[in-house]
């Protein structure tokens, strides 16, 4: 079956965070989602991550729009730029000008240099990222951190962190951002302008912060389906059904880094 967009995901404790979002495009077009699960008796490499999704891409008969959040955008930009045949458009949620620096990068600089225990820190981290929380919600949200920490495709840790130079791709570009974000802060975000070319485009939000797809998932949605649409040859966009917000979300192709086999989600 054919596929209009593809989401990447690869933190899969952050999934349900994304999850507001594809809903709202679902209604639009025809997405799928592609998620990497990491083993942890494995090494951690983006570069195989990038194979396994050119795997999945192969089996693709057109181009599609590929987009993600953090380090889904990351591997999402890393990949455009080595297969851009395969790639209709770029979209970069939460990614800024030196796209490895994520939350994690964040995390580990502050358990680095603050003599605090790791659960402190990542109570510090839900505010940055969340705001205020309290009660059984801020723990909520630290366990989810504390997950994603053990689990996501990550080159981070506390004695190194990948670095990724800045740069742009070929295909049309989207970046969106979150102007309360302190982990793509104003400096990051607008360091995307260097390498913009005629037709790429950055948009903003006010609030959300690093999440901001998951607070606003109506305006980032309509950000993301706008710029499709003023896109050469843009696809067709359905009008909003009533009803299953899911009908058009497309199991992707879930890989288990440590076998390397592929299988359909449920």
């Amino acid at each position: 079956m054919l596929i209009d967009a593809l989401w990447l995901n690869v933190s899969p404790s952050l999934k349900k965070l994304d999850e507001p979002l594809l809903n709202h495009l679902s209604q639009r077009l025809t997405i799928a989602q592609w998620e990497y699960l990491q083993d942890p008796d494995e090494a951690n490499s983006i570069f195989i991550a990038m194979s396994l999704l050119n795997g999945y891409l192969e089996q693709l008969s057109e181009p599609v729009h590929l987009l993600g959040h953090g380090t889904g955008g990351l591997l999402g930009l890393m990949y455009a730029r080595r297969y851009p045949e395969k790639i209709r458009s770029l979209t970069l949620l939460g990614v800024g000008v030196y796209p490895a620096i994520d939350w994690q990068a964040h995390y580990y600089f502050k358990l680095q240099m603050l003599p605090c225990s790791r659960h402190l820190v990542l109570g510090m981290m839900v505010q940055s990222l969340f705001g205020y929380q309290s009660g059984e919600l801020r723990q909520e949200f630290i366990e989810i951190l504390d997950q994603d920490l053990k689990t996501s495709l990550c080159s981070h840790n506390l004695y190194r962190q990948l670095k990724i130079f800045p740069g742009g791709v070929l295909m049309p570009l989207l970046v969106c951002g979150s102007e309360n974000d302190v982990v793509v802060d104003q400096n990051s975000y607008q360091g995307w302008q260097t390498w913009l070319k005629p037709g790429d485009r950055l948009r903003q939000f006010p609030l959300g912060r690093y999440f901001f797809h998951y607070f606003y998932p109506q305006a980032v949605g309509k950000a993301i389906l706008d710029y499709w649409s003023d896109l050469p040859n843009q696809i067709e966009l359905k009008q909003s059904p009533i009803g299953n917000k899911n009908h058009n979300i497309i199991p992707g192709t879930y890989y288990n880094f440590k076998y390397g086999n592929n299988f359909t989600a449920n």
